[in-house]
């Protein structure tokens, strides 16, 4: 039974111009977008219809580029957008709902509206895209033996509030409604899920006909195996097919054929490139092969979509990670080595996809808009800050709940350990890496680390304070392990002891330096106070003066370790030179003043260098091999 409405749901914001004026146009015919069966094509009204299409996350870019990268995919020749919906990206607490700034969904479809692009929408819940849990948010986890993507009722329950807020705002975009959504998907590659749960897909199913109507296209996508196929794809839901430069485009369609005999061939997944992980090579995905492809399935007349066209950044806490024989973070930059780089520039790829595309339809008249400017600020001095103990910084949500970030777990050693003693996480329940230090920031001893660093040398004396800094570095985004808790999720062994009487803080770093801290001089010490040590986990902060203009810039941070980035109290994300393949952090220049001082927070976790400047380029570098400047 479909849930009923929110109130908020029912009246909702006034409609966009655009869209109005769309609907005017509307009155003297019916927009229709189907599927022809009998002719294995798509309709929009009436005519054969064939989309050029990539994707794009508005939650990975900043809003002031919105329009700038939608008008680079259109100068591209491509007529449509793919577009995720991150749940927990919108619905980061329960209950509480943002659509506004960087989250505002009806905006970014307005832009694409107005400058000629489609929109084939993906609103999940789950929607992979190496994004923090998969969309998924992490309060479902309060629930320790939920089983996400099922029909657990108490999944289901939530997943039906959070649908009741967002597909209602989505129906007004609908091309059948005057909008430029053409089409929408349900759930995402469920098929490479264990669960293979058809009474979930069947909810999801009579959900969006409930919110959407019977006339919108739903449709699946799946891997390109039989066995992600059978469970991903359900009767009533077009099922589509996603693959690669590493698959013969027509084997892979004629098993999109098995599972739907007719309708139109469809990608929706043609990888231009792939995602980073920590301490592995950056991505690359030959452009001929790109193009040669896109080519060919083109003119086969399979509507394709590319992912991604451009990728953008994993801000703050978002990326996610994967797990397979490990967990593997992936890294800040999700550049995915797409035709748009990370920063929005076209690429030779962009060109060669340009070339390919005219072959197929008209392509818009005028220049292909250039790359933002970017600017080499150079060099800034860092100072440390002189704060010995993270739990005076305030704690979150009465320290009850904390869902991305840092947590500080605190006890004391039970006896006398004279000798350098292991301390162990058995169990592998450190999610994701701690930072351990004796009596504060005094002694720093080193790191634990999921899968490959489980034991640690302690020394010290009954009742020494013992600090356990824990990151999670982003939940698991695709496959079984997904349920993702973080913390220290099992006891640490020290020699024969277990420890216990453990004091636990929630740390509000980013509430902290977005209400001005460092910067404002709150809760800074004495120099005296301050320990010299470059080891172990500390802030620092600098300031890069106003240049008259606030361009695009990359921060390189050569000689640290590994830690969090702040720039005007926003988080630009983790960097980690040391075991990239990522060497600079993309600084969108809408983030810059031009007039004041900007404001920069380093956390350092394990050891700052002896010459504490960080340094601004003017190009990025995302390949530990590209060189150092």
């Amino acid at each position: 039974r479909a849930p009923r409405l929110p109130r908020s749901t029912l009246t909702g914001p006034s409609l966009p111009a655009s869209l109005l004026r769309t609907r005017a146009l509307q009155a003297s015919g019916t927009r229709t977008f189907s599927i022809d069966y009998s002719h294995d094509r798509f309709l929009k009204d009436g005519a054969p219809f064939q989309y050029i299409s990539g994707s794009v996350h508005y939650f990975r870019i900043p809003r002031a580029y919105w329009k700038d990268r939608l008008l680079k995919m259109y100068m591209t020749g491509l007529n449509a957008a793919q577009v995720y919906v991150p749940w927990n990206f919108h619905e980061t607490i329960q209950g509480v709902y943002n659509f506004t700034g960087d989250r505002d969904l009806e905006h970014f479809l307005d832009l694409a509206n107005r400058t000629g692009l489609f929109v084939i929408l993906r609103p999940g819940p789950y929607i992979c895209a190496e994004w923090e849990m998969g969309g998924l948010p992490a309060w479902l986890l309060q629930k320790p033996n939920i089983m996400v993507r099922t029909a657990d009722p108490d999944y289901l329950q939530a997943v039906n509030d959070w649908l009741a807020v967002l597909l209602p705002k989505v129906k007004p975009w609908l091309y059948g409604n005057g909008g430029n959504i053409l089409s929408v998907q349900v759930e995402n590659e469920y098929g490479s899920y264990f669960a293979c749960d058809y009474n979930y897909m069947r909810h999801l199913r009579a959900l969006f006909r409930y919110f959407l109507g019977d006339d919108t296209i739903l449709f699946t996508t799946d891997g390109n195996t039989n066995r992600e196929m059978t469970c991903g794809t359900l009767q009533g839901l077009y099922a589509t097919i996603d693959f690669g430069t590493d698959t013969n485009a027509s084997v892979a369609f004629d098993r999109q054929r098995r599972f739907e005999p007719r309708g139109p061939l469809v990608n929706s997944e043609f990888y231009t490139g792939w995602l980073d992980h920590w301490g592995e090579q950056h991505a690359h995905v030959d452009t001929e092969k790109v193009s040669n492809m896109l080519g060919e399935m083109l003119s086969m007349g399979a509507s394709v979509n590319m992912y991604m066209f451009e990728g953008g950044t994993n801000f703050g806490y978002w990326n996610g990670a994967d797990y397979d024989t490990r967990y593997r973070s992936v890294v800040t930059s999700y550049d995915y080595n797409a035709p748009l780089s990370e920063a929005g520039d076209p690429t030779d790829k962009l060109l060669a996809i340009r070339e390919v595309i005219k072959k197929f339809r008209d392509i818009p008249l005028g220049p292909m808009p250039p790359a933002t400017p970017k600017f080499a600020y150079g060099f800034v001095a860092m100072k440390k800050v002189g704060i010995e103990d993270l739990t005076n910084l305030p704690c979150l949500d009465l320290c009850l709940f904390q869902y991305y970030g840092y947590m500080l777990y605190r006890t004391k050693l039970p006896r006398m350990v004279s000798d350098p003693t292991p301390l162990i996480s058995p169990l592998n329940g450190i999610h994701d890496r701690a930072y351990i230090s004796i009596n504060g920031v005094h002694m720093y001893l080193g790191f634990l680390e999921r899968d490959t660093q489980l034991v640690i040398n302690v020394t010290g004396q009954e009742g020494d304070q013992m600090d356990v800094l824990v990151e999670n570095m982003g939940r698991v985004n695709f496959g079984s392990k997904i349920n993702d808790f973080k913390g220290l999720v099992s006891n640490l062994i020290l020699g024969g002891d277990v420890l216990t009487d453990w004091q636990i803080y929630s740390l509000d770093i980013d509430g902290t330096i977005a209400g001005g801290w460092p910067h404002s001089g709150v809760k800074q010490h004495q120099p005296g106070m301050m320990s010299n040590s470059t080891e172990g986990p500390a802030f620092y902060m600098g300031m890069l003066e106003p240049t008259g203009f606030a361009w695009d810039t990359f921060l390189k941070l050569r000689g640290w370790t590994k830690g969090q980035v702040w720039i005007n109290g926003v988080n630009l994300g983790r960097y980690w030179p040391q075991r990239g393949p990522q060497q600079t952090l993309y600084v969108p220049g809408p983030l810059l003043s031009s007039s004041q001082p900007n404001n920069i927070t380093v956390l350092e976790l394990e050891g700052a260098p002896v010459d504490t400047r960080v340094v601004f380029l003017d190009r990025a570098q995302l390949d530990s091999t590209m060189g150092t400047s």
